[in-house]
């Protein structure tokens, strides 16, 4: 069974104080020696310092000498031992591990940086875990960082709110999204401007405590700002005044055997939808429902009618489960239907 080398040196301390506590006692009883010329002779003995004894040994003394040196000895080397193998696989363990996760954020490609491990950033970790999503998480707390660790994802114990290093070893210029979610709005709002710098086409979405930090991010270069305080006082509100209706909409899209999503999808200019109206697209596409079409020029029209037409440079808005979400994006970006919506506007 394996022993931690914590444990074995804990256990080896122990024995430890009860050689030197026998030794103590047998020369007191053996030679009636005080009690401290009989700790300095048990532990010159055990440290084979090779120190002459302090009085004259007896025949039982001289054995009893030897039965302790024989312990002692074992014990010292079992402790120091103990503590080379603490040290090496502590070291060892932290270098392997640090490695292989710095491997694995090298082959990282199209993954969110989550800024931040406390509740909020928890619920969008484990939000993006279900959905297989790849991310890595970090902050600069070792409680959080273990935390996260402890739930298998990718950390990086560091701060991104001060030093760019850390948002480039974590992929920035990869990255699909940054989500900062620190506590403090001012640390959201370094990183925010940070990760904007390193990646100006990198959409970032930002957690705020009030509308002044919401102004401030948006100025530093966050694409959205989320308020959680704001948001759960809103649905609390919601399901006061209108308890039924938030509870059809979450049965909707939460209570569904599949889980289903608003996302936006960008159409590209080569993409096959081109010229295609609403009605054709609901069609090629069974279950997937055109919310709204964005236009070129950013204008959003909601409710589309059946012959409205998707456009070139333009998005549409759809609803629907992620597969169907996939697929409809494949067609619009041209590339494999495996390939992860772009924007999601309301995700589980």
């Amino acid at each position: 069974m394996y022993t931690s080398p914590a444990i074995s040196i804990a256990r080896s301390i122990a024995a430890l104080a009860v050689v030197v506590l026998g030794g103590t006692l047998g020369y007191m009883i053996i030679e009636g020696w005080p009690w401290v010329d009989s700790l300095y002779m048990t532990v010159i003995t055990i440290s084979t310092v090779g120190y002459a004894e302090i009085h004259p040994l007896s025949a039982t003394g001289r054995i009893f000498t030897i039965i302790l040196i024989l312990g002692g000895v074992g014990t010292v080397f079992y402790i120091l031992t103990s503590m080379v193998r603490y040290i090496l696989e502590g070291e060892l363990g932290f270098r392997m591990g640090r490695q292989r996760m710095e491997a694995k954020i090298k082959k990282l490609h199209d993954h969110f940086i989550i800024c931040g491990f406390g509740k909020v950033g928890k619920a969008i970790a484990d939000t993006l875990a279900t959905q297989g999503t790849s991310f890595i998480v970090i902050d600069r707390s070792p409680e959080c960082a273990e935390k996260a660790r402890d739930s298998g994802y990718l950390v990086i114990q560091e701060d991104a709110a001060t030093d760019d290093d850390v948002l480039r070893s974590a992929g920035i210029a990869r990255a699909r999204a940054l989500i900062t979610a620190l506590g403090d709005d001012a640390d959201n709002t370094y990183t925010t401007l940070a990760a904007r710098q390193l990646n100006p086409e990198l959409p970032i979405i930002a957690r705020a405590s009030n509308t002044e930090a919401r102004k401030k991010l948006v100025l530093a270069g966050a694409n959205k700002v989320v308020s959680p305080d704001m948001i759960g006082g809103h649905r609390m509100a919601m399901l006061a005044l209108r308890p039924e209706a938030v509870e059809f909409v979450e049965t909707v899209i939460l209570g569904a055997k599949q889980e289903l999503l608003v996302e936006e999808v960008e159409v590209g200019e080569k993409s096959s939808l081109i010229g295609s109206s609403v009605k054709q697209i609901q069609e090629q596409f069974p279950g997937v429902v055109i919310l709204a079409l964005k236009n070129e020029d950013a204008t959003l029209v909601t409710s589309p009618k059946p012959n409205a037409i998707i456009r070139k440079g333009g998005s549409l808005v759809a609803f629907g489960t992620a597969e169907q979400l996939n697929s409809i994006e494949g067609c619009c970006q041209q590339r494999d239907t495996t390939a992860k919506p772009l924007k999601a506007f309301a995700t589980r």
